[in-house]
Protein backbone atom coordinates (compact mmCIF):
# COMPACT_ATOMS: atom_id res chain seq x y z
CA UNK A 1 0.00 0.00 0.00
CA UNK A 2 1.28 3.11 -1.11
CA UNK A 3 1.15 5.94 1.74
CA UNK A 4 1.05 9.63 1.29
CA UNK A 5 1.43 12.83 3.23
CA UNK A 6 -0.30 15.84 2.64
CA UNK A 7 1.39 18.73 4.44
CA UNK A 8 1.93 22.38 4.31
CA UNK A 9 1.95 25.54 6.35
CA UNK A 10 -1.21 26.70 8.07
CA UNK A 11 -3.40 28.48 5.74
CA UNK A 12 -2.22 26.69 2.39
CA UNK A 13 -4.94 24.80 1.37
CA UNK A 14 -3.99 21.48 1.95
CA UNK A 15 -7.71 20.30 3.18
CA UNK A 16 -9.01 22.05 0.32
CA UNK A 17 -7.19 19.81 -1.96
CA UNK A 18 -7.56 16.31 0.36
CA UNK A 19 -10.83 16.60 -1.21
CA UNK A 20 -10.05 16.47 -4.49
CA UNK A 21 -8.13 13.23 -4.14
CA UNK A 22 -10.86 11.67 -1.95
CA UNK A 23 -12.45 12.33 -5.55
CA UNK A 24 -10.01 10.40 -7.23
CA UNK A 25 -10.37 7.90 -4.70
CA UNK A 26 -7.51 8.42 -2.31
CA UNK A 27 -9.15 8.07 0.86
CA UNK A 28 -7.68 10.37 3.35
CA UNK A 29 -6.97 10.64 6.93
CA UNK A 30 -7.30 13.93 8.63
CA UNK A 31 -4.61 13.98 11.53
CA UNK A 32 -5.98 17.42 12.80
CA UNK A 33 -9.16 15.94 13.69
CA UNK A 34 -7.96 12.97 15.18
CA UNK A 35 -5.51 14.55 17.04
CA UNK A 36 -8.65 16.59 18.70
CA UNK A 37 -10.31 14.12 19.61
CA UNK A 38 -7.82 12.69 21.43
CA UNK A 39 -7.53 15.87 23.98
CA UNK A 40 -11.17 13.87 25.87
CA UNK A 41 -8.97 10.57 26.38
CA UNK A 42 -8.69 10.72 29.98
CA UNK A 43 -5.01 9.26 29.62
CA UNK A 44 -4.25 12.20 26.92
CA UNK A 45 -5.81 14.72 29.66
CA UNK A 46 -3.81 12.99 32.87
CA UNK A 47 -0.37 13.40 30.69
CA UNK A 48 -1.30 17.22 30.15
CA UNK A 49 -2.55 17.91 33.39
CA UNK A 50 0.53 16.65 35.11
CA UNK A 51 2.72 18.87 32.58
CA UNK A 52 0.95 21.89 32.53
CA UNK A 53 -0.97 21.98 35.54
CA UNK A 54 -5.04 23.48 35.58
CA UNK A 55 -3.69 26.64 33.39
CA UNK A 56 -5.03 24.68 30.31
CA UNK A 57 -8.18 23.67 31.62
CA UNK A 58 -11.90 25.01 31.97
CA UNK A 59 -14.09 23.10 33.80
CA UNK A 60 -12.22 19.99 33.66
CA UNK A 61 -11.89 20.29 29.75
CA UNK A 62 -9.03 21.91 27.67
CA UNK A 63 -9.29 25.12 26.99
CA UNK A 64 -7.57 25.48 22.98
CA UNK A 65 -7.11 29.16 23.78
CA UNK A 66 -5.08 28.41 26.06
CA UNK A 67 -3.41 25.47 25.14
CA UNK A 68 -2.49 27.13 21.93
CA UNK A 69 -1.58 30.32 23.54
CA UNK A 70 0.99 28.39 25.77
CA UNK A 71 2.46 25.77 22.67
CA UNK A 72 2.51 28.40 20.36
CA UNK A 73 5.10 30.42 22.26
CA UNK A 74 7.39 28.02 23.80
CA UNK A 75 8.99 25.40 21.46
CA UNK A 76 9.76 22.90 24.16
CA UNK A 77 5.87 22.98 25.22
CA UNK A 78 4.93 22.36 21.67
CA UNK A 79 7.82 19.45 20.90
CA UNK A 80 6.46 18.03 24.24
CA UNK A 81 2.91 17.85 22.92
CA UNK A 82 3.89 16.27 19.47
CA UNK A 83 5.83 13.68 21.38
CA UNK A 84 2.67 12.96 23.41
CA UNK A 85 0.06 12.87 20.52
CA UNK A 86 1.66 12.22 17.15
CA UNK A 87 3.11 8.71 18.22
CA UNK A 88 -1.20 8.09 19.01
CA UNK A 89 -2.58 9.65 15.75
CA UNK A 90 0.19 7.16 13.74
CA UNK A 91 -1.15 4.36 15.09
CA UNK A 92 -4.32 5.40 14.67
CA UNK A 93 -3.83 6.07 11.07
CA UNK A 94 -2.11 2.54 10.60
CA UNK A 95 -4.71 0.90 11.47
CA UNK A 96 -7.38 3.16 9.49
CA UNK A 97 -5.03 2.45 6.56
CA UNK A 98 -5.56 -1.46 6.95
CA UNK A 99 -8.99 -1.34 7.34
CA UNK A 100 -9.16 1.03 3.86
CA UNK A 101 -9.65 -1.21 0.63
CA UNK A 102 -7.68 0.94 -1.79
CA UNK A 103 -3.54 0.84 -3.13
CA UNK A 104 -3.21 4.13 -1.94
CA UNK A 105 -3.94 6.45 1.19
CA UNK A 106 -3.23 10.10 2.44
CA UNK A 107 -2.69 11.42 5.96
CA UNK A 108 -3.30 15.49 5.87
CA UNK A 109 -1.14 17.23 8.03
CA UNK A 110 0.44 20.17 8.69
CA UNK A 111 2.86 19.02 10.81
CA UNK A 112 5.01 15.89 8.81
CA UNK A 113 8.41 17.71 9.24
CA UNK A 114 7.61 19.27 12.31
CA UNK A 115 6.77 15.97 14.26
CA UNK A 116 9.90 14.30 12.40
CA UNK A 117 6.69 11.61 10.40
CA UNK A 118 8.11 11.46 7.09
CA UNK A 119 10.12 8.42 7.39
CA UNK A 120 6.38 6.91 7.72
CA UNK A 121 5.45 7.83 4.24
CA UNK A 122 6.34 6.81 0.89
CA UNK A 123 5.85 10.36 -0.88
CA UNK A 124 5.48 14.06 0.57
CA UNK A 125 3.10 16.07 -1.13
CA UNK A 126 3.44 20.01 -0.18
CA UNK A 127 0.95 22.42 -0.42
CA UNK A 128 2.45 26.10 -0.82
CA UNK A 129 0.26 29.53 -1.17
CA UNK A 130 1.62 33.18 -1.03
CA UNK A 131 1.72 33.99 3.06
CA UNK A 132 -0.71 36.70 2.09
CA UNK A 133 -3.43 34.56 0.96
CA UNK A 134 -2.64 32.41 4.18
CA UNK A 135 -3.06 35.21 6.07
CA UNK A 136 -6.16 36.12 4.48
CA UNK A 137 -7.45 32.39 4.61
CA UNK A 138 -6.63 31.81 8.90
CA UNK A 139 -8.24 34.67 9.19
CA UNK A 140 -11.76 33.68 7.12
CA UNK A 141 -12.18 30.38 9.59
CA UNK A 142 -10.69 31.53 12.32
CA UNK A 143 -11.82 35.33 13.02
CA UNK A 144 -10.98 35.56 16.27
CA UNK A 145 -7.10 35.18 15.66
CA UNK A 146 -5.16 38.21 15.78
CA UNK A 147 -2.62 39.14 13.22
CA UNK A 148 0.41 38.25 15.85
CA UNK A 149 -1.00 35.24 17.08
CA UNK A 150 -1.67 34.00 13.29
CA UNK A 151 2.16 34.87 12.62
CA UNK A 152 3.33 32.43 16.03
CA UNK A 153 1.78 29.50 14.02
CA UNK A 154 3.28 30.27 11.04
CA UNK A 155 6.47 30.63 12.73
CA UNK A 156 5.87 27.43 14.88
CA UNK A 157 6.24 25.77 11.36
CA UNK A 158 9.08 24.80 9.14
CA UNK A 159 8.92 27.62 6.17
CA UNK A 160 7.50 26.63 3.32
CA UNK A 161 10.86 27.05 1.51
CA UNK A 162 12.00 24.22 3.35
CA UNK A 163 9.09 21.93 3.03
CA UNK A 164 9.00 22.70 -0.83
CA UNK A 165 12.89 21.47 -0.69
CA UNK A 166 12.10 18.30 0.98
CA UNK A 167 8.67 17.62 -1.17
CA UNK A 168 7.96 14.72 -3.69
CA UNK A 169 6.07 16.74 -4.86
CA UNK A 170 4.92 20.95 -4.49
CA UNK A 171 1.15 21.95 -5.25
CA UNK A 172 0.61 25.51 -5.69
CA UNK A 173 -2.47 26.68 -4.20
CA UNK A 174 -3.01 30.18 -4.73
Amino acid sequence: MLKIALTGGIGTGKTYLSKHFIEMGIPVFYADEEAKKLYSDSIVLLQIKAKFGTSVFSNQQIDFAKLAALVFSDSKALEWMNRLIHPIVLQLFDQWSIDQNTPTVMMESAIIYEAHLEGFFDKIIVVDAPLQVRIERIKKRSPHLKDEEIMKRIEAQISQEEKCKRADLVLLNN
